[in-house]
């Protein structure tokens, strides 16, 4: 028998692939799972991929707010995830003994500046914890020694593991960064929306929260400005999303003005590689080799490929990563492997489904 573990927040479609990857976990049993309205439902109802695991399918999702019964789940739990909407982990983690880890894969305690939390987000800023980002530099043991981790947003975590390497090597200039990222639906939650049905997105692909205005910008830019170091370089980032007709994926497209004009792709693959050669999940593929979606599909694998554009004077950094994957639920396994002292892979993979 492994740690006990938790989900509040099952219902969702993060909740839904933490609870997939946990039914595959060697060390870790699902002894929880709370949610909102779809509470007194078995698992596999909102979940059918979930009916052939039958431990994890005939759960009860237990009411997390309107009875005491959820927190009284969660608090008998060695560590438990909290897959929420913004503004509702703060609560629910105040109510957890110190005794219970907790992985947050929502974006109450993502932020270190309480003005940007208020920009993007309703409610008061609750306080910064360690960043669930293993492959950050120093990331590693600041979370095997934390009790509480946030993990960060899946466009964010895109676009931080494609630009820190280049930034922290001063190859480019933090104050001229430009990300346009593409996302599936299911990055919108499973909420049910107009502009999220099939009829609306299918056959089209939609910019939206432009200018600055998506809640993911100030964590890219919060990571670049701890890839600078004690230089204290002024770190500006514009972002555009894109919703595109698929359910999971992201492609992030991040350029950066060079340092120096004459830098060549040979030079940021260097730089590129020495970051991440020994991490188990972060692919730099083979030169001329671009990263797509579809190979990272169900995983928690990062696929990377770098170049110059001399002509432009920027490095071009494309990464792929599954939205839900290294985006969310694997992501935050992996913090959670850290912070119980399990191998740090366990439950996870690299490798995409494919076709």
């Amino acid at each position: 028998m492994g740690a006990r573990v938790a989900v509040a927040g099952a219902s969702g479609y993060a909740g839904g692939e933490l609870l997939r990857l946990l039914a595959g976990h060697p060390d870790l049993e699902i002894a929880a799972v709370t949610a909102g309205a779809s509470a007194g439902q078995p698992v596999a109802v909102l979940h059918p991929h979930l009916a052939g695991v039958p431990a994890i399918g005939e759960l009860i999702l237990q009411p997390l707010h309107d009875s005491n019964r959820g927190m009284a789940a969660l608090s008998d739990c060695d560590l438990a995830f909290l897959a929420l909407p913004a503004g509702e982990s703060a609560a629910v983690a105040a109510g957890l003994p110190d005794s219970v880890r907790v992985v947050d894969l929502g974006p109450d305690f993502r932020l270190v500046d309480a003005e940007a939390w208020q920009r993007h987000y309703r409610g008061a800023h609750a306080g910064r914890w360690v960043t669930g980002l293993p492959e950050l530099p120093g990331a590693r043991a600041a979370i095997r020694a934390a009790s509480r981790v946030a993990a960060p947003g899946c466009y964010a975590t895109a676009a931080i593991i494609a630009l820190v390497p280049l930034i922290a090597a001063g190859l480019t200039d933090p104050s001229d960064v430009v990300v346009v990222a593409a996302s599936g639906t299911s990055g919108a939650g499973r909420s049910p929306r107009a502009d999220l049905l099939a009829s609306e997105v299918m056959g089209s692909v939609a910019a939206y929260s432009v200018a600055g205005a998506h809640r993911h910008t100030p964590e890219i830019e919060q990571a670049l400005a701890g890839a600078c170091g004690s230089a204290g370089a002024a770190v500006w980032v514009s972002f555009t999303p894109l919703l595109v007709p698929m359910p999971r994926g992201i492609l992030a497209t991040c350029t950066a003005r060079l340092v120096s004009p004459d830098t060549t792709s040979t030079v940021l693959r260097e730089a590129m590689a020495a970051a991440y050669q020994a991490e188990p999940f972060i692919t730099l593929l083979g030169d001329g080799s671009w990263p797509a979606t579809a190979s990272v599909a169900g995983s928690n694998g990062v696929h990377l490929q770098v170049a110059a554009d001399p002509r432009a004077g920027r490095a071009v950094v494309v990464a792929a990563i599954d939205n839900l994957g290294k985006g969310a639920a694997g992501q935050a396994i992996q913090a959670a492997n850290l912070m119980l002292g399990l191998p740090e892979t366990a439950g996870l993979t690299p490798i995409g489904v494919a076709p």
